[in-house]
């Protein structure tokens, strides 16, 4: 693959809504997670973890969600069903979770963003091998209630749950972006 190839790749990378199986293999999965190990990362902290759920796990995220929407003080019957099915909308959820160390050179802030590197090199990872998935975030993904469901402190963050599966549909390539209005030289 030559440079223009490989950036064309990039390029084409989609957030995919509607995913069904097949998902991953373990061994596919650690592929893509050494790949998202390689995201810049000040001082090798790896300041970053990921979670793999799949069917009992979706369920018992879901039943997470939809705690995290009591203790936000949801009481509509709809809207507790609907946090509950979340996780539902694709048969894998990849979440990244923050493992935040101390470091006098390497502040929380940029450990986050270099979670967020690492997503992004997951999410290419997984296209590479096929696969199609969309980053989802939300409002519920750092309550407490979410947290305790993966075990971690109130100090570190859930960063993203990326959807994975096969894509349900093909979409339309990406509109062509005026990039002059993104970058500038002087």
């Amino acid at each position: 693959m030559n440079s223009q190839q490989i950036l064309t790749f990039i390029q084409s990378r989609r957030s995919v809504g509607r995913l069904l199986a097949p998902t991953p293999t373990p061994e596919q999965i650690k592929q893509a997670v050494a790949t998202a190990l390689t995201a810049p990362d000040h001082k090798q902290l790896k300041p970053f973890r990921f979670v793999v759920l799949e069917k009992q796990s979706l369920d018992n995220l879901g039943m997470a969600l939809q705690n995290a929407s009591i203790e936000n003080g949801e009481t509509n019957e709809i809207a507790l069903e609907k946090a509950k099915l979340l996780p539902k909308r694709a048969p894998m959820i990849i979440a990244c979770l923050t493992d935040y160390k101390e470091h006098p050179k390497v502040p929380k802030f940029e450990q986050l963003l270099s979670a967020g590197a690492g997503v992004q090199n997951l999410l290419l990872a997984l296209q590479a091998q096929g696969f199609a998935s969309v980053w989802r975030s939300g409002d519920l993904m750092n309550s407490q209630a979410v947290k305790n469901f993966f075990g971690i402190s109130s100090e570190n963050d859930v960063v993203a749950f990326v959807y994975v599966g096969t894509a349900d549909v093909q979409l339309p390539p990406r509109k062509t972006i005026n990039l002059d209005e993104f970058v500038q030289f002087k």
